[in-house]
């Protein structure tokens, strides 16, 4: 793989942290009734999922941040990784939280703090362990032949 292809593997974690984090403000906020802003929040998030999984990892907000305030002070990473699990990973925290918020909005009693928990234990999962259970879901896809990888793709 190319480093113009391979992204650094700990922007992924970087942005993962910051989703757990506001996760749990969303959780906070709902359980403490203050509906409103957990639902703009939530709503927020689950834009910035859609973000990662149609534009790519490498054109999330949260991957820009990386590269410009983090990445500089780091030295460079010892290999490169597939943007492609971690961009599927973003299409599963997609889904999840658009549940949520549908659900929610629908009226389902504590289908947004149940979508949000589900989203943040993947998160924190990534961000503090390195463990990307989308990427998980995705590669065991791939080996049971329902994806296939793009050429030039690192092999699992």
């Amino acid at each position: 793989m190319t480093a113009q292809q391979g992204i650094d593997p700990r922007s992924p974690r970087f942005g993962a942290g910051i989703t757990a984090v506001l996760l749990l403000v969303v959780i906070g906020l709902d359980l403490g009734g203050a509906d409103l802003a957990a639902t703009v929040l939530f709503a927020a998030i689950t834009l910035l999922f859609a973000w990662g999984a149609f534009a790519g990892v490498k054109r999330h907000p949260y991957g820009a941040l990386y590269r410009a305030a983090v990445r500089p002070r780091l030295k460079p990473p010892a290999e490169l990784e597939d943007p492609v699990p971690p961009t599927f990973a973003q299409g599963v925290g997609f889904v999840i939280t658009l549940a949520g918020l549908v659900l929610h909005l629908a009226g389902v009693p504590y289908a947004l703090v149940i979508a949000a928990a589900a989203a943040f234990v993947a998160a924190f999962l990534n961000s503090v362990f390195g463990y990307c259970l989308g990427c998980q879901i995705y590669l065991l896809l791939v080996r049971a032949g329902i994806l296939g990888r793009s050429k030039g793709a690192a092999t699992a």
